[in-house]
């Protein structure tokens, strides 16, 4: 599994599902330069685990916005598959009320590019990747197809990096807004464990 913390997000051009609805023929990561962006991967459509983290992203979706971050869902099925699943209901096992963009990984070269496609399965694992506003990754994490995400983790993952873009200040194990921080030196851990 690649490694992308640190450098440059894959950039793509492939077509989407935007606000639920609407077909679009061409979404770029680049589109978003200037905002933050959570990238998540799933395995298929009108499976299991997979519309329990959709739905639950947008339980969250404006607490994603007021964090100034596009929530962007990407599988390997077509634009049309996407539609079909966003206008079933969800006590059929559909997403449709999601609202945040769905790409159409239909040729699978976003999973590769994000290395997270799964070998001899043709679908993507449940990567999902936490990218600044200049374009780089900040995070990621990949589970496996049976363990669902935890989206307050990811939030409070945004709100870290945030904290730390705007103080200088790094974020200690357990951290949650509002929590201490302390300086990315000796004499700042001292400081942290003296008060703590």
């Amino acid at each position: 599994m690649g490694v992308l913390v640190g450098r440059p997000a894959p950039d793509f051009d492939v077509a989407a599902v935007v606000n639920g609805s609407q077909f679009a023929d061409s979404i770029k990561l680049s589109d978003f330069k200037g905002k933050y962006v959570v990238l998540f991967f799933y395995p298929l459509d009108f499976t299991f685990v997979c519309p329990t983290e959709l739905h639950a992203f947008q339980e969250k979706l404006q607490e994603f916005r007021d964090r100034n971050v596009e929530l962007i869902g990407c599988s390997v099925d077509s634009k049309f598959s996407h539609f079909a699943w966003l206008n079933t209901p969800r006590a059929l096992g559909g997403i449709k009320g999601v609202t945040y963009t769905l790409l159409s990984d239909l040729n699978k070269t976003v999973s590769a590019d994000y290395d997270v496609l799964l070998d001899g399965a043709g679908i993507a694992l449940r990567g999902l990747f936490l990218i600044d506003k200049d374009g780089i990754v900040q995070h990621q994490v990949i589970n496996h197809l049976a363990l669902g995400r935890n989206i307050d983790e990811v939030i409070r993952l945004v709100d870290a990096l945030q904290f730390t873009e705007e103080h200088g200040e790094v974020c200690p194990a357990n951290w949650n807004k509002g929590d201490k921080t302390m300086a990315p030196t000796q004499e700042g851990l001292i400081e942290f464990f003296e008060e703590t």
